[in-house]
């Protein structure tokens, strides 16, 4: 797997915890570890990115994360895949 940034990486928790998921399926989905991923996931909620379902046991994307994706993508379509250049 290609390098990721730490943006691409949050662009893919919260994709994965679009409408409510447990931290295993965002685990899978995101491609990381599960303490990279309780690191990740204490700072999404910090940042109100990510909220807690604490009855189901579920994580979902709240609006300002959504906000985020959104804006990810644009940048994306304005830039096209930022990557850095290969050695020869």
């Amino acid at each position: 797997m290609k390098y990721r940034s730490r943006t691409d990486i949050v662009f893919q928790i919260l994709g994965a915890a679009n409408g409510g998921s447990t931290k295993t399926k965002i685990m899978y989905k995101a491609y990381m570890s599960y303490s990279q991923l309780k690191e990740y996931l204490a700072v999404l909620m910090e940042n109100g990115l990510l909220e807690h379902l604490p009855i189901e046991n579920l994580y979902r994307t709240t609006e300002k994360g959504m906000m985020f994706m959104k804006a990810y993508e644009n940048m994306e379509i304005i830039t096209g895949p930022l990557q850095a250049p290969e050695a020869k």
